[in-house]
């Protein structure tokens, strides 16, 4: 915070004689000292109610009430700067509560969904504000329960906070001491912060823009400073660094731990990362062939595309969400591949969101066992994944469970968006006739408004970002919108959705369920 301290206070001699902008800044630094204060006001008050506790042992019931309430007290206490310091999302429309802990939690998620319409006026979003928000993104990165247990250490409940918090698979005892790992990836993790900020630097970034997007990237987060988002700069070096260290930040720390150790000969012994990478080469070419094929903006040649469509596919499924091209206006090829990919994600014990990689292996493998056993029932075969055999019977039901679960979140979600949000955020206000559509001299159609049908994908890819923590949808959510069209209660659900995505969905659906807080 005290980054935005040179932006936000001039001299006293000079304070009467603000110009509009800086008078911002300073009611956006103000609106921070604020929340700072209130923030320590809270964490000293549950330290003090929370004081007879210390030293007793920590179950993992516990932990994840720790998780999901810490998530949700983090979502509000974040929120308050945005609040406080006079953010508007558009000019003539002061920012929210809902819209703000939208906001906030959209930073600590790593989601980089956004309702603030222009980022480049001072007058609309302070400086400050900017660094804040993508200072949520460097702190929800590897998650706030997991830098705390870095940082302080816990022990045992260290250990059971850092199970409940990090999402997707994990392997077992790949170090004896959970504190000593949290801070090797929290070392990896701002090593790697700090030499992307110095490449941005380099390649023409200056320092405020390299940290932010630096923040951005590693975190998977992809909030940006410029309303383009990355687009802004149209730089290939830049492009081509984001797409390197977003690849980094979408592999397991895990491994990248063990490669900084035994070298990089471990990378494609994994199975996950050799479906990850392979993941990206194939859709990318497939969208390089029907881009080119279809003529759409940006792939005109081969060097275009080949720039336009990997940056866009490891974006996605990094579930970064940086755009530097409107993949909305590509084909249906591309626009179905990017929105399956949002329920990939990236590797598991990555700063990526999303269902992870893994799982999709392992489901695979699942699947092809049950189609196999179908047909010949006295066939024994062992799950294998890495020439392991997995024989645990809990983590083959928990891989269909959870898919089942994020299907039905989903749906459910989906159901309530096109039920209950209004049709006029599609411009629809009535049935549409023929004299609503125009068209040229030679029939053809040049401007169709918004319809229903649109309103029923446009919803369902607003679900998919947020639930798997991408940001940028299709359509009204798309590379060049944003989500401050949707009412408040469409946000306080996409709120709920991107909590739902970063954390693992147990440690949160649990809180809903009153015999989680009986004891037993």
């Amino acid at each position: 915070m005290s980054f935005c301290l040179p932006f936000a206070f001039p001299t006293l001699a000079n304070r009467t004689h603000l110009p509009p902008a800086a008078a911002f800044e300073e009611a956006g630094a103000k609106g921070l000292i604020w929340s700072m204060a209130i923030s320590m006001v809270v964490g000293g008050a549950l330290r003090f109610l929370g004081r007879n506790g210390r030293g007793k042992t920590l179950f993992q019931k516990e932990a994840m009430a720790i998780v999901g309430l810490s998530w949700l007290l983090a979502t509000v206490l974040g929120a308050l700067p945005y609040f406080l310091s006079g953010t508007s999302i558009s000019e003539g429309s002061p920012i929210t509560f809902i819209e703000a802990m939208f906001e906030s939690q959209s930073g600590f998620s790593t989601t980089g969904a956004t309702v603030l319409t222009d980022l480049e006026t001072p007058e609309l979003v302070p400086h400050c504000i900017l660094f804040w928000r993508s200072w949520t993104h460097f702190l929800g990165g590897l998650g706030i329960v997991v830098l705390f247990v870095a940082i302080l250490g816990q022990g045992s409940a260290g250990k059971a906070m850092m199970r409940a918090e990090m999402p997707g698979p994990t392997k077992e005892n790949s170090m004896p001491r959970m504190q000593k790992t949290a801070l090797s990836f929290a070392g990896m993790y701002i090593g790697l912060n700090v030499i992307l900020t110095i490449v941005y630097m380099i390649q023409g970034m200056t320092l405020f823009d390299g940290l932010c997007h630096a923040f951005g990237t590693m975190a998977t987060g992809g909030f940006s400073t410029y309303n383009r988002s990355l687009g802004g700069f149209d730089s290939v070096g830049i492009e081509t660094s984001t797409i390197v260290f977003m690849i980094l930040a979408g592999t397991n720390f895990t491994l990248l731990f063990l490669c900084c150790i035994n070298g990089p000969k471990n990378l494609f012994r994994d199975i996950e990362f050799r479906a990850f990478i392979g993941i990206i080469v194939a859709v990318t070419a497939g969208i390089i062939f029907f881009g080119m094929r279809h003529s759409d903006q940006g792939f005109e040649s081969f060097g275009g595309s080949l720039r336009y469509g990997m940056f866009n596919v490891v974006s996605i499924l990094t579930t970064t969400g940086y755009g530097t091209a409107d993949f909305d206006q590509w084909n249906n090829f591309a626009r179905g591949s990017l929105l399956i990919l949002m329920f990939i994600g990236g590797c598991a014990g990555s700063t990526g969101g999303g269902m992870k990689v893994i799982r999709h292996v392992l489901f695979y493998k699942i699947l092809r066992l049950e189609i196999e056993r179908a047909h010949r029932p006295r066939v024994v075969r062992l799950l294998r994944i890495g020439g392991n055999t997995i024989d645990d019977p809990n983590l083959t039901r928990g891989i269909e469970v959870y898919f089942c679960m994020i299907l039905g979140l989903f749906v459910v979600s989906w159901m309530l968006l096109i039920t209950f949000e209004p049709n006029s955020t599609w411009g629809v206000v009535g049935e549409l006739s023929e004299q609503a559509i125009s068209v040229d001299t030679d029939g053809n159609v040049v401007n169709k408004p918004s319809t229903l049908d649109e309103k029923l994908l446009d919803s369902a890819s607003a679900v998919a970002a947020t639930l798997n923590n991408i940001g940028p949808g299709l359509g009204v959510v798309g590379a060049t919108q944003n989500y401050a069209g949707f009412s408040q209660g469409a946000k306080l659900l996409f709120v709920w959705l991107m909590m739902l995505g970063r954390v693992e969905v147990f440690s949160v659906l649990v809180l809903i369920f009153p015999s989680f807080w009986r004891r037993v």
